[in-house]
């Protein structure tokens, strides 16, 4: 009997490893005959015409689906206004976008095997800045020469120098540099392959309008010093330099050079749907005072407050880092206002003369007195300036209020109805010299995003600018600490004395400003 139940127990232990094997086969079989789905996005614009756009397009777990032969970037690609994705069967979400003057399309689309389906789209306009002479542009692009005119398109951006030269890469080191370094399509967009980067320990520095590299492949982290760049640079025609991030250690020893022409307010430690909550190798900010996810985004309002505070007309400007940091092209942009004409130069003489506003997503335009951004109001001592301001913001994001900044501090709000504003902050009054802006910042809980336009200025009397003493001694402070850090960090004598000396003459300058000061 014991035989007879072992035997019975081999025998259907043997069918159930046939009918497993079976059953596994009929599952290959069948899982072989299903195909992925064909899907094709068509987004046009209002007249029905192919609209460039960036698509991002993610399954149910959250990892982007890319089409063959389109640029794609972390979580997102850019078509020409049609796609051909294959996927295998289930749910996927996307989001469809053009930069800030259209208005996003997001959703849900399920497919089944074997499924040939087309879906098509339409991006609505929001808004038209070109028309009304604004022109934007991204200081800080990092994707390949060959993708540019179709991620611009994307985008709707209107200059892009791209950096193609970057502390040891150097695109043009096996091959020899263009006869042709800036160009045009689309009759109003314009990308010059020149630009460069020098990002070392003390920061990150941009270059523009350079006809070849400089030579800074072998530099170590911190030597030579970022300010013998500089020095070559200038002894060039017309270049830009730039402050990528007001908060870098080095910020106080470009500022105190007078060689700096621009710095980057809307810059890559904002992303599209995160922050960089901490200041890499820059200076902390008091992460209590100003608490993350957002905080890094005030602390670089903050300090770029103090530097106006103690007289320095820089303009802000922008730089999105994509193809190093995940983001898209644009996505901080600097619009300038050009007129409805943009040529290259006109645009960098805009930018230069701050007529311009930032952002990475509230379209904010604004005129004090009838004026752009970086007018100089000017009056007689004794006498006041009156300001009154036209304002108006368009945004996808929810924005409160509108906010003037004034030498640092909000002074007034001007509350905003459903996203969306228009209005006048009633009169501004000066009796010294001082600067105001206007600034939004929209209600996201992950990421800092804003729109800030670039200062106008007030001159009283024969004081022309308002330098103040605490501001003065932040930088100031800032250089010592900065001192230390090459004091530790350079051990070889005569490198450390070189790059000190730098820093050295960055002190006087600072200790000048701060006994200079007029206000606080």
């Amino acid at each position: 009997m014991t035989n007879n139940r072992a035997i019975l127990s081999t025998v259907c232990k043997g069918w159930l490893i046939v009918a497993t094997i079976f059953a596994g086969l009929l599952s290959v079989g069948s899982f072989a005959t299903v195909e992925a789905a064909t899907l094709t996005l068509l987004v046009n614009d209002a007249a029905g015409e192919s609209m460039p756009c960036r698509i991002h397009f993610q399954d149910k777990n959250g990892k982007p689906q890319r089409p063959n032969g389109l640029p794609f970037f972390r979580d997102h690609f850019v078509c020409p206004g049609r796609a051909v994705l294959e996927l295998p069967a289930g749910k996927y979400s996307f989001a469809i976008e053009r930069g800030p003057e259209y208005e996003g399309i997001d959703g849900e689309i399920e497919l089944s095997g074997n499924e040939r389906r087309e879906v098509k789209f339409t991006l609505k306009r929001i808004a038209d800045l070109a028309e009304l002479g604004w022109h934007a542009g991204d200081l800080h692009v990092h994707r390949p020469v060959e993708d540019i005119r179709l991620l611009m398109q994307a985008e709707d951006l209107h200059v892009a120098p791209v950096i193609t030269w970057w502390n040891n890469r150097n695109l043009w080191k096996d091959r020899p540099i263009p006869k042709q370094l800036l160009h045009r399509f689309d009759s109003n967009r314009l990308y010059d392959v020149m630009a460069g980067e020098d990002e070392r320990e003390g920061g990150a520095l941009l270059f523009f309008h350079l006809k070849k590299p400089l030579e800074i492949t072998g530099s170590s982290r911190e030597f030579p010093s970022p300010m013998k760049f500089v020095t070559e640079a200038r002894s060039r025609k017309n270049v830009w330099i730039d402050i990528e991030k007001p908060f870098w250690w080095d910020a106080p020893l470009w500022l105190a050079s007078g060689q700096v022409d621009s710095i980057g307010l809307a810059n890559n430690h904002m992303c599209r749907s995160r922050m960089y909550e901490d200041e890499a190798w820059g200076r902390p900010r008091d992460s209590k005072r100003l608490p993350a996810p957002r905080g890094n985004g005030y602390w670089t309002q903050e300090i770029y407050y103090d530097i106006l505070n103690c007289g320095l007309r820089i303009p802000p400007s922008a730089g999105s880092a994509s193809g190093v940091l995940p983001n898209p092209v644009g996505y901080n942009r600097v619009y300038v206002h050009t007129g409805k004409k943009l040529s290259y130069d006109g645009w960098w003489d805009g930018l230069k003369a701050g007529r311009s506003f930032v952002t990475n997503g509230p379209l904010l335009i604004c005129r004090a007195n009838g004026e752009l951004p970086g007018h100089v109001f000017a009056a007689d001592a004794g006498k006041k300036v009156e300001i009154q301001f036209d304002v108006s913001l368009t945004t996808g994001d929810k924005v409160t209020a509108l906010e003037i900044i004034r030498d640092g501090k909000v002074i007034r709000h001007l509350p905003v109805e459903k996203g969306d504003g228009k209005g006048e902050f009633g009169t501004l009054k000066f009796r010294e010299s001082g600067w105001f802006l206007v600034r939004a910042i929209a209600e996201n809980p992950r990421t800092f995003r804003f729109a800030s336009t670039a200062p106008f200025y007030v001159e009283v009397g024969k004081q022309k600018r308002r330098i103040s003493r605490k501001s003065a001694k932040f930088f100031l402070d800032w250089v010592d600490e900065r001192i230390a850090r090459v004091e530790k960090n350079v051990t070889d004598v005569g490198q450390r004395e070189e790059v000190l000396a730098h820093h050295k003459r960055a002190r006087t300058f600072w200790q000048k400003r701060l006994e200079s000061a007029t206000a606080e």
